[in-house]
């Protein structure tokens, strides 16, 4: 973090120095907390789930907080703060934003929804339907692309779900990559929780892990971190969104078939799940629920209504000071936000699951 910090902190010191606080000598007092040996302020941002909505009103304020786009330094504008910001999350559909800026190399807002080059231009199409798929790809080759992409991972070995489709789809309006992309995440998948307390490198979490290693014969796989399979994973309440496909016009029947008979391998009750090879296979037993199983289930981060992700800056090790949060849940009849994710992270704080996460500030049901 420290090489982080190189760049948040004269990111932070020119924004607090536009703000023009009065009566505060802001390079002075910047310089007072690196002097004293003081960690420099870490800021984080918190995007929350809620599909679409979820994804564009998150856009819209990382593009007010990003100091690149046009008129955000103005006077009172925010531009600035992305810039000085050590972390940034995102749940659901506000994983889509994260995750489609990250595998854009993290180019901006602004350049995406105006197009500025083919490349980008291609992204964020929302008026064609997921279902339907991009305007360059006929329906038929779409969904075709789709069946082959999963059915490449079945003939791999490894089991599909519905997140599957579901993520492949997101692909092609989140991520513009013809060879996948980077990696979703730059080191680990894994918890702080107790529980498990462990991480594995997401570039081979594909691999046979037991116990934490990967044995002399095992498999060692690359390419499970598909991004649009994370973003899936993130999102996978969606997954009933996605089993309209049924309804939709000229999709294959051979797509229909397989969707459906990975429905009914999965049953109902598990159609919001994505199915992830599991690196903490026999790890940690005695505390890992999940020691037994070589497969990972995963669903949506805001099925425990803890839908903006608070809880992984909340780790005391990545000592976040403040965390900025977008919050565009549908909590009331408005489809409005309504604090019930703040209340929620509140209650998780106070029955003490993970040790390792700071207390969470009180929160008036």
């Amino acid at each position: 973090m420290e090489l982080r910090d190189n760049s948040t902190f004269p990111a932070l010191e020119e924004f607090l120095t536009r703000a023009n606080i009065g009566g505060i000598d802001i390079e002075a007092y910047l310089n007072g907390i690196v002097s004293n040996g003081t960690t420099l302020t870490r800021i984080g941002i918190a995007i929350s789930g809620g599909g679409y909505r979820a994804m564009i009103n998150g856009a819209g304020a990382i593009a007010a907080f990003d100091n690149r786009t046009t008129g955000s330094t103005g006077k009172g504008q925010l531009g600035g703060i992305l810039q000085a910001t050590t972390y940034l999350s995102g749940l659901s559909g506000g994983s889509w934003v994260v995750g489609s800026l990250y595998a854009q190399n993290f180019t901006t807002v602004e350049s995406i929804i105006y197009g500025s080059n083919a490349f980008l231009g291609s992204l964020w199409q929302l008026d064609h339907s997921i279902l339907e798929g991009p305007n360059d790809l006929s329906v038929t080759r779409y969904y075709r692309e789709l069946y082959q992409d999963v059915q490449g991972k079945v003939e791999a070995g490894y089991n599909k779900s519905i997140t599957d489709y579901w993520g492949r789809s997101l692909s092609y309006q989140l991520v513009n990559a013809s060879d996948g992309g980077p990696e979703f995440n730059p080191w680990e998948m894994g918890s702080f929780d107790p529980e498990l307390a462990a991480f594995a490198p997401l570039k081979y979490v594909g691999s046979a892990f037991q116990n934490g290693t990967i044995g002399r014969n095992g498999d060692c796989v690359a390419g499970a971190d598909n991004a649009g399979f994370v973003m899936g994973t993130s999102a996978s309440l969606f997954n009933q969104a996605f089993l309209q496909i049924q309804k939709a016009d000229n999709v294959p029947e051979f797509l229909l078939k397989a969707i459906n008979n990975t429905l009914a391998d999965i049953g109902e009750e598990n159609r919001d799940i994505a199915n992830w090879p599991n690196p903490f296979y026999k790890y940690n037993p005695k505390n890992n629920s999940n020691a037994d199983s070589t497969i990972l289930t995963l669903v949506d981060g805001g099925e425990d209504l803890q839908n903006v992700p608070f809880h992984t800056l909340l780790v005391s090790d990545r000592q976040v000071d403040v965390i900025f949060a977008i919050d565009g849940s549908a909590d009331t009849k408005i489809r409005s936000p309504n604090g019930t994710s703040l209340v929620a992270t509140y209650e998780r704080s106070k029955a003490g699951v993970s040790t390792q996460n700071n207390e969470f500030p009180k929160v008036p049901d």
